[in-house]
């Protein structure tokens, strides 16, 4: 491998700043030059130009997908560092056709689980309502849910899934479950019940998504699904968008087929602006904050360091 020193080294998508404050970049001292992207581009051309000088491209998740078409576009990538254990949106084929390198990190699912329960106790409560109203000199405006007594329905018993179910009974809720492999043994493993699909959409009070998105799950929540929801009942997504049919949900939303949606997951992100999910009362947005946290942020920087430098080591070329 022809590697000249020190190696151009892109950090992509770090929106809040914080790359080179959660980690120790020293390893790398001299044998890198790092440069940190805070902006997100989405034009493959702008992606192309911006990548073509770098060997090694660091991604989070999948917030700057690598296609066919950039990777091919990018003569000096050797290798791709992404967070995570896993990457859908790198093209793993063409990415091996050209002999590069893609190495993955940690990854805890702690902080989607408690961020799913930040937003199901946010609507339950109207958190966004109230603190609005109160900070505009306001004072009560409507009535709060108590969890305890409601169905709590997981579409995903997996281990995101199944830890937001304990939390579920430790609020004492009904917490029944579905998903295509789902077994009633695993269902009783997880001290959940196992229901039909249609008993899963017809029965949640709150609805929380934890599937894996592939073609299998693609618009597996479409218009017939969210029919079946009662119009009192809640729509929780820290999974991925596409597992939803946005079209449907906007509807369903708009129309008051159903109470109201968290969503921390969208078609395109960042989300446009204007986006009706962006105004809708009945929605509670959040930018795709699910697993962004200190600590898990620290994993993710803390072993893409140590990835690149383990590269460089074994190509020869580290001290």
């Amino acid at each position: 491998m022809d590697l000249k020193l020190p190696i151009k080294v892109a950090v992509l998508d770090d929106y809040q700043n914080v790359a080179l404050s959660v980690a120790d970049w020293s390893p790398l001292k001299n044998l890198a030059e790092v440069t940190v992207f805070n902006d997100h581009v989405a034009d493959i051309g702008s992606v192309i130009q911006r990548l073509q000088p770098f060997d090694v491209v660091c991604v989070m998740r999948e917030r700057t997908p690598l296609t066919r078409a950039i990777i091919e576009s990018l003569p000096n990538l050797k290798l791709i560092a992404s967070t995570g254990v896993a990457n859908a949106s790198i093209d793993e084929e063409a990415a091996a056709e050209r002999g590069i390198e893609i190495r993955h990190t940690g990854y805890s699912s702690t902080p989607t689980i408690e961020m799913t329960w930040a937003l199901i106790l946010a609507m339950a409560r109207n958190i966004p309502l109230e603190n609005q109203s109160l900070r505009e000199g306001g004072w009560q405006l409507a009535l709060g849910e108590e969890l305890s007594g409601k169905t709590l329905g997981l579409l995903g018993l997996g281990r995101i899934g199944s830890a937001v179910g304990i939390i579920g009974r430790a609020f004492r809720m009904n917490v029944i479950a579905w998903s295509q492999n789902l077994t009633e043994e695993r269902a009783a493993e997880k001290g959940v019940q196992r229901v039909s699909k249609d008993e899963l959409f017809s029965k949640a009070d709150f609805l929380s998504i934890h599937l894996r998105f592939s073609e299998r799950t693609l618009g597996l929540v479409g218009a017939a699904e969210l029919a079946q929801m009662k119009p009192t009942s809640r729509l929780i997504n820290t999974s991925r968008s596409a597992i939803v049919d946005s079209a449907a949900l906007l509807k369903a939303l708009t129309t008051g087929q159903i109470a109201g949606a968290a969503l921390d997951v969208f078609d395109v992100e960042p989300l446009d602006n204007p986006d009706p999910l962006r105004e809708l009362s009945n929605v509670l947005a959040t930018p795709h904050i699910g697993y962004v946290s200190k600590e898990l942020y620290r994993t993710f920087y803390g072993d893409t360091v140590r990835n690149i430098a383990q590269w460089l080591e074994e190509s020869g070329r580290a001290v």
